[in-house]
């Protein structure tokens, strides 16, 4: 069964998008934990960080290039921002569909919870 992020890309299902290139899609999150929160997600159906295979390193570099140039077009790249990814249960991930969280826009909090 396709992801629901497989179906933002396909557009079966509609998503704030603001971002997209032949590699990845970026759009806002559905349940915001920050005043900017970003999922970045690959074309490429990668189940998670654990599953990742020889041959990933360019789509995860791709998608931290793509982190960067996002929170520079959203002007958060000067105060600061995290990067997250969420890997499997115990690491929180939901959508098992590997992807980035971007968060910025306020002062975060460490350890994160």
């Amino acid at each position: 069964m396709p992801s629901i992020f497989t179906k933002i890309i396909k557009r079966e299902i509609p998503a704030k998008i603001i971002f997209e290139d032949d590699a990845c899609i970026a759009f806002h999150d559905i349940a915001p934990q920050a005043p900017v929160h970003v999922v970045i997600t690959p074309k490429k159906e990668i189940r998670s960080l654990a599953d990742i295979a020889q041959g990933d390193e360019k789509i995860l570099g791709h998608l931290l290039v793509t982190a960067s140039q996002i929170a520079q077009k959203l002007n958060i790249d000067k105060s600061g921002y995290r990067v997250i990814i969420n890997t499997n249960d115990d690491g929180g991930q939901t959508v098992f569909h590997i992807h980035l969280h971007l968060l910025g826009g306020r002062a975060l909090s460490w350890p994160p919870g």
